[in-house]
């Protein structure tokens, strides 16, 4: 019998699992998947915690008050005392984590909030991301992870600060030094893993120090209920029972049934793990679990590519581009934060650049003047006029949109849409270009309209919570022995985002909390 069982190992649940192991608890990890690291590990690795001591020592003002503020203003339908919990914990849990892996962090630089300008905004940011981590410290137990959304050539390894400027590696000096210090990592010795390969990874080596299993291919199927509380999983016919049961296996991305009903949309455009699918929300419900915001994910406007869906960040703020619905008008700031894009989104969309855009900047990876892939026709269309495009497209206001678009960018002020006004426009903007690092006209042939989709990086709804991360029912009361973090619980951050790292800041923390709750209940 095990004093704690979670259930996933991404970053929530071996966050608890730290905590719990720590404290002395057996613990045990399952995980569905044949690799760790679930969708912590193909994402970016950024963590969003206010007022955390990383942050702090860059020299980077932040206070508890200035938190809550912006947090009650983006986040008004999340119960305080819950926006609250995230806030007082999230820097402990920072610290501990530092504490008792091989982690180390540092602030994304200029990486602002994704709304700086609200009250208790940050316009420099508030998101650390993973220093690059050493393979050695993990040992065999690396082939084991799950592999990184965008895989990059053997030995190249990229931070989040590094992607800002490779997107400007033909068009500012700092693009091309950082190309050459990202080259010059592969010739140090022992092989390094940077963003969410090296959260994962050092979470995972935290654990491995403390002698925690973590037991892969093993699909929880129910939970086990006995003398009025939770008491164990079952894994297929095997019951494992233990106290506690902390459930972090991820979202309902990759459920068709429960995305269908939700939703109305389907699984194809999610860049979560594929393993997400929504078993520990499930049997939280078959246990009486409440759940909320079950409509929500972390929504990403998506290039829908034949390798899979590329979620788009820096190609929209880049100056010398539009997004265009079905008919060809513009109808959002391109730059907007992800989640709202996706949100203005209705029906077909399009990006359409020109031959200038592609010629300073990288698009889904291709490196700039390059030829887009051939076998990208069916999402890519190109032709050497604008009329020409709008008419493959069926675009038939695109020609008026350009043209009012290209008068706007000569004073560098866009009167429709704002874009290029927050902090958070510019970080993904061109320095370079003037007056608006994010505003350029769209003159030079070809022309390019590529289709949009509303992708996401995994589903945001699950089972309600309170402030100890506890599990509980349509009446508020609580289901004893049963905790949620990470995506399988209802996000802290309901129906908004504020800021890079938002997902995972947290996921760790509820993760956290269900640690001390747990250990602080043992005698």
């Amino acid at each position: 019998m095990y004093d704690v069982i979670v259930v996933g190992s991404g970053a929530a649940g071996m966050t608890a699992a730290l905590c719990t192991a720590q404290h002395g608890l057996r613990t045990l990890v399952v995980e569905k998947a044949e690799h760790f690291g679930g969708s912590t590990a193909r994402s970016g690795g950024g963590i969003w915690v206010p007022n955390n001591h990383v942050v702090a020592a860059a020299g980077r003002p932040d206070s508890p008050e200035q938190a809550s503020a912006y947090l009650e203003h983006i986040a008004a339908d999340v119960p305080a005392d819950l926006r609250e919990a995230f806030l007082d914990a999230g820097p402990a849990m920072l610290a501990f984590v530092v504490a008792h892996t091989p982690l180390k962090f540092r602030w994304v630089r200029d990486y602002a909030d994704y709304y700086p300008e609200a009250p208790g905004g940050q316009p420099r940011g508030r998101s650390v991301e993973p220093l690059p981590f050493n393979t050695t410290l993990l040992g065999e137990e690396i082939k084991d992870l799950e592999p990184p959304y965008v895989p990059t050539p053997a030995g190249i390894v990229i931070t989040q600060t590094d992607y800002r400027w490779l997107t400007l590696i033909g068009r500012h000096p700092r693009g091309l030094l950082t190309a050459v210090k990202v080259f010059a990592r592969r010739f140090l010795p022992g092989s390094r893993l940077t963003m969410g390969q090296a959260l994962a990874a050092g979470l995972r080596a935290g654990l491995k120090a403390l002698n925690v299993e973590v037991r892969l291919n093993t699909a929880m199927t129910d939970l086990h209920y006995e003398n009025g509380r939770i008491a164990g999983i079952l894994v297929g016919e095997k019951l494992i029972l233990a106290k506690h049961v902390v459930l972090a296996s991820g979202g309902f991305e990759n459920n068709e049934q429960l995305r269908k009903q939700h939703q109305d949309i389907g699984t194809e455009w999610t860049v979560g793990a594929k393993a997400n699918t929504g078993d520990g929300i499930e049997a939280g419900m078959r246990a009486g679990a409440a759940v909320g915001l079950m409509d929500e994910a972390w929504w990403g406007p998506s290039v829908p590519l034949p390798r899979g869906p590329f979620f788009l960040l820096a190609e929209r703020s880049l100056p010398g581009c539009v997004l265009v619905n079905s008919t060809g008008q513009r109808f959002v700031n391109e730059a907007a934060p992800y989640i709202d894009v996706v949100k203005a989104m209705n029906g077909k969309t399009w990006l359409v650049f020109d031959h200038n855009y592609r010629s300073r900047y990288p698009f889904c990876g291709i490196p700039p003047r390059r030829p887009l892939p051939r076998r990208w026709k069916d999402t890519v269309l190109t032709a050497p006029s604008l009329e020409e495009l709008a008419q493959e497209a069926d675009l038939p206001e695109l020609i008026d949109t350009v043209r009012r678009f290209n008068t706007l960018t000569v004073d560098g002020k866009d009167t429709d849409f704002r874009r290029g006004d927050s902090a958070y426009d510019r970080y993904y903007g061109d320095p370079r270009n003037h007056p608006n690092p994010n505003l350029a006209p769209l003159t030079t042939g070809p022309f390019y309209a590529v289709k949009i989709v509303p992708g996401d990086l995994g589903t945001k709804g699950g089972l309600k919570t309170d402030t100890h991360a506890r599990v509980l029912r349509e009446d508020g009361s609580v289901i004893e022995g049963l905790y949620a973090a990470g995506n399988t619980m209802a996000s802290v951050m309901g129906h908004t985002y504020a800021g890079a790292g938002a997902t995972l800041g947290p996921a760790m923390t509820f993760g956290y909390l269900a640690g001390l709750d747990i250990t602080g209940g043992m005698s």
